[in-house]
């Protein structure tokens, strides 16, 4: 499925939850691709963090085609040129841990949902001012429910991602949540190091459906 920016914004915020996956193996990526997407989500991000991270992306852009409806995107871009590449080899969304302005016309001449990383709160004014309809705030574990509470009055209609600092528990999603955040996404705390090595995707396929529930629940 071809998805333009609307479709994939759209898929992310209809969930509100994008899991975030870091992995060398391109068979274990796509395990843990498959058992989320069993779980609910429809908007996926591997992330760019491996020597190998472009070829594991581009097994998964095969393996996501037997998943209708799956957005998948790529994660931790730094730049206009990596930003083309991942289109290119099928990307659905880009997400960055920081502001590069030269990535937004990019992903605007191939009408890509482009995620910019902030923490600031002239960073994200002027994310939103280059088009981010969605924004990465990073690191979360930093700045806290408490910033995004404070800046929500400030930034009329801003829709914010949280990542780096949310837990799959009740307490922490209604936090942030409570706070503000449009959607969260998890990492390390939901690829855990256990769950490859115990191969255990019913265990993360019922974490991902639990995040979904707890997240159905505090809106």
């Amino acid at each position: 499925m071809n998805f333009r920016a609307q479709d994939s914004l759209s898929l992310i915020l209809q969930t509100g939850f994008v899991p975030l996956l870091s992995q060398s193996d391109a068979n274990l990526a796509q395990q843990a691709m498959e058992a989320a997407y069993r779980g609910g989500v429809r908007a996926f991000e591997y992330t760019n963090r491996q020597p190998n991270s472009f070829e594991v992306f581009t097994h998964l852009v095969k393996a996501a085609e037997k998943l209708p409806g799956l957005a998948l995107g790529i994660g931790t871009i730094m730049d206009a040129t990596t930003t083309e590449k991942y289109i290119q080899a099928g990307a659905h969304f880009i997400i960055s841990p920081i502001l590069k302005p030269e990535m937004a016309p990019v992903c605007k001449a191939h009408n890509t949902l482009w995620i910019p990383g902030c923490a600031t709160l002239t960073e994200i004014v002027t994310a939103k001012e280059l088009g981010g309809e969605l924004i990465k705030l990073f690191p979360g574990s930093v700045l806290g429910p408490g910033f995004v509470k404070a800046i929500m009055p400030v930034v009329p209609d801003l829709r914010l991602m949280i990542t780096g600092g949310v837990e799959p528990t009740e307490k922490s999603i209604s936090e942030w949540f409570g706070a503000g955040a449009t959607c969260v996404g998890l990492g390390s705390q939901l690829f855990t190091k256990e769950v490859f090595e115990n191969q255990d995707w019913n265990k993360l396929e019922l974490t991902v459906k639990y995040v979904l529930d707890v997240i159905r629940s505090v809106r």
